[in-house]
């Protein structure tokens, strides 16, 4: 009995939230174009915690990305996190083909970091899965996460996801008193498979964490929405990335299409309230459950599907959006 009332209050969270998006495409009227973020002002601290150089290249697109954008943030960390074979190594082959394109940047902005700046809050991770206890020794990485969490700062410090939890888990552990400051958006799916106890831990002895967990409302970025023409995964990056820059050269290098799963989480901040997660973001609106006073996922309503992906929609919807504004950093 618990469980169908949990489930049918999740139901009507998740149809109050997608009520407004199909009101407006009911009349003909877009969806709320998102308001807030990075673009519109703020300016969030955050750490990263990657799997760059593992099995998949998307992470190198995805910081590619970020470094376009870091004359918006304070890049407090860069980490390394498991699985698989990728090190702090593969953050600082990233951080040097942005040193090369810095002097071009900085005519743009004076706000990009230097490169050093950069390299001092790139650190190592756990290289393994926790054990079944969800934490085990701290890392360079997850003690940098609370020394970040501790600072004197009245905003919140982002914690972007994009490998496993494994850092964050045990960042938590070892300082309790830091989910105060902390507010965690991580990329779910397989990143969750490579270290599940940390994940299981963290949802189950700390169900007041401030956490969007996006399973699969990341999907979006590559999937559906506007592909036509340079919109296109392939054509946007032979057109717009590939012969510009360092950094664009590299996106070209490791990956000729965009895939960059993990971005979802930094476009939430560029734009959209940060502070409300079932409002419209570039990276997606997502619903709160019964789990804790901070927890929200992917929405499960069927609209807001592409293909079998939940929430994708909400974050494809502002595909050329996001893409415009990128292609004019790197122009």
């Amino acid at each position: 009995m618990v469980y169908r009332v949990l489930a049918c209050n999740f139901r009507l969270t998740a149809w109050a939230c997608a009520a407004v998006w199909f009101a407006a495409l009911a009349t003909g009227a877009e969806p709320p174009v998102p308001a807030g973020g990075a673009l519109a002002g703020d300016r969030p601290r955050l750490i990263v915690s990657t799997d760059v150089g593992g099995s998949d290249p998307d992470d190198y697109q995805s910081l590619v990305h970020l470094l376009h954008y870091a004359d918006m943030l304070d890049i407090e960390g860069l980490i390394s996190s498991p699985p698989e074979s990728g090190r702090v190594e593969h953050i600082h082959e990233v951080i040097e083909a942005y040193a090369t394109d810095y002097p071009k940047l900085k005519q743009r902005s004076s706000d990009y970091p230097a490169p050093d700046a950069l390299r001092s809050v790139a650190k190592q991770g756990a290289i393994d899965a926790a054990p079944p206890a969800g934490w085990s020794q701290p890392t360079a990485g997850s003690q940098w996460i609370v020394q970040a969490a501790q600072a004197d700062d009245p905003r919140p410090l982002w914690v972007l996801v994009w490998g496993s939890i494994t850092d964050v888990a045990q960042a938590i552990h070892d300082d309790p008193e830091i989910k105060g400051k902390v507010r965690v958006h991580s990329i779910g799916s397989w990143n969750t498979h490579q270290d599940r106890a940390a994940r299981n831990y963290l949802f189950q002895e700390h169900a007041d964490l401030w956490w969007i967990e996006n399973d699969a409302t990341f999907r979006g970025m590559y999937m559906g929405g506007e592909q036509d023409g340079e919109w296109g995964n392939f054509e946007f990056v032979a057109k717009n990335l590939r012969g510009h820059g360092a950094l664009g050269d590299l996106f070209f290098r490791k990956k000729r299409d965009i895939k960059m799963g993990d971005t979802p989480s930094l476009l939430y901040l560029l734009r959209g309230d940060a502070n409300d997660p079932t409002t419209a973001h570039w990276g997606g609106a997502f619903v709160k459950t019964e789990h804790g006073p901070h927890y929200w996922t992917d929405n499960p309503d069927r609209r807001l599907f592409e293909k079998r992906y939940a929430g994708a929609k909400t974050v494809n919807r502002w595909r050329v959006d996001y893409l415009t504004d990128w292609r004019r950093r790197v122009e």
